[in-house]
């Protein structure tokens, strides 16, 4: 009897399989002469070659599935044994970014944040300004999943000026991670909606995503990643100068902020203001001004951005 190993790569195995193993028994009803056995990440199926060969090329296609799409049920499993379409001609839908948790489709919510996206896939660098739940920091973080897991990149690193904290971070307690962990909360939010609890565990223990503040981004070239910067109005000139210059080979940079949010001493000029000026007419750098229009939060968020710009105008 011939004897075939598959390991389940960068798959949480419990999603996989599903509750009380429902999915793995769904499979071994498709091929009722072969032996299938799993323990963890690794299946193991016994039976003749021929058949091995077939079960071995159907059920890559399904690990396929489920990595680009986070989630398999019994429908898919039938279409994906049973057809001879591949796994990339199925469900295809260039408007969507991500497949997030339990199937959430991710994409481009208005007008203004599909010229994100395309202005990403034609440029190296953007620039993505407007005000709060606009969209600019979820859609950057789909856009960077969504290019870790075609390959296009081999990580992703998200990064903002802490300066809250005054960027030395000293007075606060707990470890660094504890520290930190209250600024970057909004890029963890993101990265839970997309990508598997124990996969993203995995991914920032192995660096594959790195979330860290600005300062830690000096001395560093960035090769072949996806890089955010985040909350760029708290920039001070030599931070952003200094981030910006971090860009290696095969590197995607994203800046976002809301000019109209400066947290900065007064008197200090805000990095993101400064750089959409001196870089707007520099080719491969890309620019996107989001409004009002493009607040995709609770209703009233736009009712409450409206009421303080009538109250600023005013003044």
């Amino acid at each position: 009897m011939n004897e075939r190993t598959i390991e389940l790569t960068d798959i949480a195995p419990k999603d996989f399989w599903g509750a009380q193993d429902a999915h793995l028994e769904t499979i071994k009803k498709y091929y009722p002469k072969l032996k299938i056995v799993a323990r963890g990440t690794t299946l193991k199926a016994f039976g003749e070659k021929e058949m091995l060969d077939e079960f071995e090329k159907r059920f890559k296609r399904l690990m396929v599935h489920f990595s680009r799409y986070n989630r398999i049920d019994d429908n898919v499993i039938e279409r994906v044994i049973q057809s001879d379409q591949q796994v990339e001609q199925m469900d295809a839908s260039d408007k969507i970014l991500v497949h997030g948790l339990g199937g959430k489709l991710i994409k481009a919510m208005t007008p203004n944040q599909q010229k994100l996206v395309d202005l990403m896939q034609k440029n190296d660098m953007v620039f993505a300004v407007g005000p709060a739940g606009t969209g600019k920091t979820y859609t950057g973080v789909a856009l960077a999943v969504k290019a870790l897991k075609e390959k296009q990149v081999k990580r992703i690193i998200l990064t903002r000026p802490a300066v809250e904290a005054g960027e030395n971070l000293g007075f606060l307690p707990g470890d660094m991670k504890e520290k930190l962990d209250p600024y970057m909360q909004p890029l963890y939010d993101a990265l839970r909606d997309m990508i598997p609890p124990e996969k993203l565990e995995d991914y920032l223990l192995k660096g594959i995503v790195q979330i860290a503040p600005l300062a830690f981004m000096r001395g560093r070239t960035l090769d072949n990643a996806f890089v955010i910067l985040d909350e760029a109005q708290n920039t001070t000139h030599s931070q952003m100068k200094m981030f910006l210059t971090r860009m290696g080979k095969q590197a995607k940079f994203m800046i976002t902020g809301d000019p109209g949010q400066v947290d900065l001493p007064r008197r200090v000029i805000s990095g993101l203001k400064e750089a959409l000026l001196v870089l707007k007419d520099i080719e491969g750098i890309g620019m996107i001004y989001l409004d009002d229009k493009d607040v995709v939060r609770h209703r009233l968020v736009k009712k409450v951005i409206d009421a303080y710009k009538a109250i600023e105008n005013h003044d």
